[in-house]
């Protein structure tokens, strides 16, 4: 490992099914990282304390991460050098699959969190299959141990079976639920103890305890059968360590922080048209994964979250953004604590910055100094749900096309603009999406709209000649619109309508995603 700035940086995400804890297990870490003083319990009741990285309303009414927000912490290792994280919140919610697999496109690790009651949830294993798609590494962390749970060999293989992981246990429950006795750490037998009336991990560790029988037999199973941790295969997203604790009691936490500091790797290098760019690369730059309006309510302001990927950073220096061709210059770039921002002076890879803008960044652009490399693998998904949108007062139509175009920007919809007719449609991967969009024209934009049931079921994107194109258009006007980059896509009445347009058309290609 070289000594450059950039490999003291961890860049990580966490990924669980809703409820498994990441949300606790987020302001734990922060925490212990020393990011925050005030750890406010998801449940914890009043405006102030709420968990402090998820900020949207919706999200506070409904006790779940909706959006990625980004927080970085310093922590020094036992050798003295400082490590700086980076963590990206991505959203639990089955329905922002969107959101989170462009947040997942940012990180070089992720965090997988368990219930022990629950084993493997279904929205799980769908981020998983992302993380799988770019081969990032995966520590997991099976949460809530000081509950009744499942046995531990079940859950192991579990994750064994369903995911096709090898797992290296790293740290074993002695007990669990009610005969809770703390959490043994394998490698060196020291055993962290709960105390006090609410159980929790204050720091006392038993060195050399003797163990309950059945526990120290268990023990010897898992030895025996599970496999010992190699690092290439686990960087190679082929092997997992399993840490057992509870985030709401501490355990397991400084372990975490440890085991990412000691084995995850530093930023990797990013696919890009031209090749994959290297971190060490001189020239400076990066790609939007996100973009988030109105952080701030009394600043109706917007960021572009870049995730910088090779050269230094400087305050004030000029980059091109693919998208727009001439040259923006970066005066306020912010680092990030949830709601709490500094201005950044300089940023190494790996680094996530913000970058407040008037729209002229859009997710999926690359930036960079000479404006000749272009980030891949950032896609728009075909949407799942379409639905009209219809406004209660006519007089907003200037308002709603603004709040459509910024909330399409972010990704939190798609919207379609038909050729015939003057309903706009908006396009979500889930549901919940829809329930954010009207709660944020309302709450942002101060416009009431109802969503509509549209007659269409899914769009595809077309591809071909222009002849081709133009043809295509003259028998099918009614089911064509265009997105907000003016590209042609058909929106299709079913499944088969699909199927039987691209039989008729051979020449045409129909497609389910667009890079972005």
């Amino acid at each position: 490992m070289t000594n450059s700035p950039s490999s003291s940086r961890r860049t990580f995400a966490i990924i669980s099914h809703p409820d498994a804890g990441k949300t606790t297990l987020t302001e734990k870490l922060l925490l212990q990282g020393g990011a925050i003083h005030l750890a406010g319990e998801v449940k914890a009741r009043g405006q102030a304390r709420r968990a402090r990285s998820d900020w949207m309303k919706i999200e506070q009414q409904r006790g779940i991460s909706v959006t990625s927000s980004v927080m970085t912490f310093e922590k020094t290792s036992p050798d003295g050098s400082v490590i700086t994280f980076n963590l990206l919140d991505t959203p639990g919610h089955e329905d922002f699959s969107e959101d989170t697999y462009r947040t997942l496109t940012a990180v070089d690790s992720a965090i997988m969190v368990i219930d022990a009651a629950k084993g493997i949830e279904p929205q799980t294993r769908k981020l998983f299959e992302v993380c799988r798609l770019r081969s990032v590494p995966i520590i997991t962390f099976i949460n809530k141990v000081d509950r009744e749970g499942r046995p531990c060999f079940d859950l192991l293989d579990e994750v064994a079976d369903m995911l096709a992981l090898d797992v290296c246990p790293m740290s074993w429950p002695v007990g669990m639920g009610g005969l809770f006795e703390g959490i043994l750490d394998i490698a060196s037998g020291r055993i962290s103890r709960p105390q006090g009336p609410s159980k929790e991990f204050l720091g006392h560790v038993d060195e050399g305890a003797t163990l309950p029988e059945a526990v120290a037999e268990e023990l010897e199973l898992a030895q025996a059968g599970y496999p010992e941790f190699d690092i290439d295969a686990y960087r190679g997203g082929d092997l997992t360590p399993v840490y057992f604790g509870s985030a709401l009691k501490n355990f397991g936490v400084a372990e975490l922080i440890d085991a990412i500091a000691k084995f995850a790797p530093p930023p990797r290098p990013q696919p890009s048209e031209a090749g994959t760019i290297e971190p060490e690369n001189k020239e400076v730059t990066g790609f939007i994964f996100k973009v988030q309006a109105n952080m701030d309510p009394m600043h109706r302001d917007r960021i572009a979250f870049m995730r910088l990927v090779s050269g230094t950073f400087k305050r004030g220096m000029k980059l091109t953004p693919s998208g727009l061709g001439k040259p923006i210059a970066v005066h306020s770039p912010i680092l990030f604590f949830a709601q709490d921002r500094e201005i950044a002076d300089s940023a190494e890879p790996g680094d996530i910055i913000g970058i407040p803008n008037h729209g002229t960044l859009r997710v999926g652009d690359t930036l960079s100094e000479k404006n000749v490399v272009r980030f891949t693998g950032l896609p728009n998904f075909a949407p799942e749900i379409l639905r009209r949108v219809a406004l209660k007062d006519p007089t907003k139509t200037k308002q709603l096309r603004k709040a459509l175009d910024d909330l399409s920007e972010e990704g939190v919809i798609q919207v379609f603009y038909p050729e015939i007719g003057s309903q706009w449609i908006v396009g979500v991967v889930g549901q919940l999406q829809l329930d954010v969009l009207i709660s944020r024209l309302e709450a942002e934009y101060k416009v009431e709209a109802m969503l509509e049931p549209s007659p269409f079921d899914t769009a595809r994107w077309i591809k071909g000649s222009d002849q081709a194109l133009r043809e295509f258009a003259d028998f099918n006007m009614m089911n064509l619109a265009k997105d907000r980059d003016g590209d042609p896509v058909f929106m299709a009445r079913s499944a088969w309508d699909v199927g039987y347009q691209q039989e008729r058309n051979p020449e045409l290609t129909f497609s389910a995603t667009k890079e972005r």
